[in-house]
């Protein structure tokens, strides 16, 4: 191998997030509600395997050859029968990564008063939607949980192999879980983080 091959194939290219495995997108979406300007959520259906029940946004997974924006319009239309044309994209949002399994590509948006009124949840993926003034968001801090992570080494690591012998100190780290107290919805998690960031951002 020369050095022109590394520079063949190295020339041009886009860093990415080592170790992702998959790639996911959603639409954060603002709309003009009755008590002004609020954001979108859903409640997942209920039959789903995965989060069943659990407040989030439109979106799922980048398919290939499928832009993340694209795929946040897509899974919007899918599941809130939201066109993409009765949608305004901002910007996008700061990435998520969730311990390095997977990225989440958030893209702030704002559906038309056309678009609001298209909307029909898909039984099969969606509960209900609701809305959350974007005043009481501003106004209600989240409460802010935090577990730990702790590395589980197996014991056949070749620590003799690395020169510690004696073993090696690996790093631990803390996850933080926003909460807001909704009425009976509750916003955490993922979701949670991207409001609260967005929040953050208009402070």
């Amino acid at each position: 191998m020369t050095l022109a091959d590394f520079r063949a194939r190295w020339a041009g290219h886009v860093p990415e997030i080592q170790d992702v495995k998959q790639e996911y997108a959603v639409l954060v979406p603002l709309v003009e509600g009755p008590e002004g300007l609020s954001l979108l959520f859903e409640v997942r259906a209920s039959t789903l395997a995965h989060q069943p029940g659990e407040v989030c946004f439109p979106g799922g997974k980048v398919e290939r050859g499928e832009s993340p924006r694209d795929c946040a319009l897509r899974e919007t239309f899918e599941e809130l029968a939201i066109p993409a044309g009765e949608v305004e994209i901002i910007s996008p949002l700061d990435l998520l990564v969730q311990q390095g399994k997977f990225v989440m590509h958030p893209f702030l948006g704002v559906v038309s008063p056309a678009g609001l009124a298209a909307m029909a949840p898909s039984p099969a993926e969606v509960d209900s939607t609701f809305l959350v003034p974007v005043e009481w968001l501003r106004t209600h801090p989240p409460q802010i949980y935090s577990y730990e992570l702790k590395p589980q080494v197996g014991t056949d690591f070749p620590y003799d192999c690395i020169g510690f012998p004696n073993g090696y100190r690996w790093r631990s780290g803390t996850a933080t879980v926003p909460v807001y107290p909704w009425t009976d919805r509750p916003i955490w998690g993922l979701t949670g983080r991207i409001v609260r960031r967005l929040m953050e951002g208009m402070a």
